[in-house]
């Protein structure tokens, strides 16, 4: 049987980031993709116009639709876009038996707010403890632990207090700050670096829903997390470097990069 990953994320019609980045990785990884939708955007390279959430029952009843015929391997959430689904989708997770990645999606990368405060508390405090890894960018550390970061040990510092909040483990992306791109994870125990050569690129759409489904896909394989993540790492650091040059704005990643 072909292992399953499924994504609970948002709809992007250009196809860079949310479910449509999600799918493309999974294929890619060689993990049959499922995708529950918890919000509909219009949106492009250059802007995201307009942001649709689903009703909660909706995307509750997605889920248990797919737990109960086709169940994955691993799962990985996106954006969210309430407090209500966030909590419909953390109520869900409590039934998992299998690992789930949170990326705390709370702002577009065209700067649009995609959580309010009250949706970001909900995440913090009812789906963060569900997540087997959580991967915030710097400014999503730093908004979940209000501590800021400007160096890998404050990396250190801020993943270890978000793992205080319940999540098994905590990878903190480190392209926000200045030199090589080095991703911190903390997994409860131990700290590991994920460096890279920073890439002088505006195509940078969708990086962190790529990531994280290339780590859900990792863990479906059987992978245990570290090397998910490692291996996640690569593909996305290949994939930013041999992205197609697409659109007029900040243009997708190459979700046909090389898994190495």
């Amino acid at each position: 049987m072909s292992p399953v990953a499924l994504t609970i994320a948002g709809s992007d019609p250009s196809g860079g980031a949310g479910i449509q980045a999600d799918l493309k990785t999974f294929h890619q990884f060689r993990v049959y993709g499922e995708a529950v939708v918890t919000l509909v955007t219009v949106q492009n390279s250059l802007r995201v116009a307009r942001v649709e959430v689903m009703p909660p029952s909706l995307v509750a009843e997605q889920i248990a639709a797919v737990l109960e015929d086709i169940p994955p391997a691993a799962a990985k959430t996106g954006a969210l876009g309430s407090s209500d689904v966030v909590r419909a989708v953390a109520e869900a997770a409590a039934r998992f038996a299998f690992p789930l990645v949170v990326d705390p999606v709370m702002i577009s990368k065209h700067g649009l707010p995609l959580l309010s405060e009250e949706a970001m508390a909900a995440l913090r405090d009812e789906l963060l403890p569900r997540a087997t890894l959580l991967t915030p960018n710097v400014p999503e550390a730093e908004a979940l632990a209000g501590s800021p970061i400007r160096s890998t040990a404050d990396m250190r510092a801020v993943a270890q207090r978000i793992c205080g909040m319940g999540a098994r483990a905590v990878l903190i992306k480190g392209g926000h700050l200045q030199g090589d791109a080095i991703d911190v994870m903390f997994d409860g125990e131990t700290f590991t670096e994920f460096p890279a050569p920073r890439l002088e690129t505006r195509n940078t759409h969708g990086t962190g829903c790529t990531y994280s489904a290339a780590i859900a896909a990792g863990l479906a394989l059987g992978l245990p997390l570290r090397d998910a993540v490692g291996r996640a790492k690569r593909f996305v650091h290949e994939a930013i470097r041999t992205n197609p040059g697409l659109g007029r704005g900040c243009g997708p990643v190459n979700h046909h990069a090389e898994v190495s």
